[in-house]
């Protein structure tokens, strides 16, 4: 009798562990897995549409010239402004012709979205650029150099793909994506790199495996960053 009460008793009690370690809050099998990790990026976000590029090595930078863009800064609009002047416009205040409607003369780029500093355009001793965000050399390698002429075209004067910004920054970017260049100034970098996603998924420029994961890493600060 005392035998059988000594062993209901074990059992009792081994029930009552399984139970409780069974019942804790949290505890998961191994390989359950119950972070939040892993979630799909929501739609319509610059983070979803870079899983939507296509992934390839860089071809060559062989053959490549400005001049297959076409020439540069024409009037693609049909407004009677070139290219350039109609960014410089867009993007900067306190704008002074020298024409009285196109030809911008002065004017103030304020904040900078590269470097988050003021700038200010004078026409002939300009410090600032006009930036392809998606530079020509990069596109080129990446699909461009299978484009028609008109298209290059477009692309070099599409209005998504242009900013008005500091010169020294621009020209310290040179033709470099988001693997190997990004904007000093790291507030502008989540709408830099949605721009750049637009650009490429708009013309279907490509881009390579470490530059997907550099825009991968920028807007896992902002993943709720939509494209322009």
């Amino acid at each position: 009798m005392l035998t059988y009460r000594r062993t209901l008793a074990a059992s009792t009690l081994a029930v009552a562990v399984l139970t409780a370690t069974a019942c804790t809050p949290g505890s998961e099998a191994p390989g359950g897995g119950g972070g939040t990790g892993g979630k799909p990026a929501a739609h319509g976000t610059a983070l979803a549409a870079v899983d939507t590029l296509t992934v390839k090595g860089r071809a060559p930078k062989t053959g490549y010239e400005r001049e297959k863009f076409g020439r540069a800064w024409v009037d693609v609009d049909g407004n009677g402004c070139g290219t350039r002047d109609d960014i410089l416009k867009r993007d900067l205040t306190g704008v002074r012709f020298t024409d009285g409607h196109c030809k911008v003369a002065s004017g103030t780029l304020t904040d900078d979205p590269y470097t988050g500093t003021t700038v200010r355009y004078v026409r002939g001793r300009s410090k600032v650029d006009i930036d392809h965000v998606v530079a020509l050399s990069d596109a080129w390698q990446k699909g461009a150099q299978k484009w028609d002429g008109e298209t290059r075209r477009r692309f070099a004067n599409d209005p998504l793909n242009l900013l008005a910004v500091d010169s020294a920054t621009n020209r310290r970017k040179s033709d470099g994506d988001a693997a190997t260049w990004l904007p000093p100034n790291r507030a502008y970098r989540c709408t830099y790199v949605a721009r750049q996603i637009a650009v490429k998924k708009k013309y279907g420029v490509w881009v390579t495996a470490g530059e997907r994961d550099a825009m991968k890493r920028v807007l896992g600060a902002c993943p709720q960053q939509k494209l322009p």
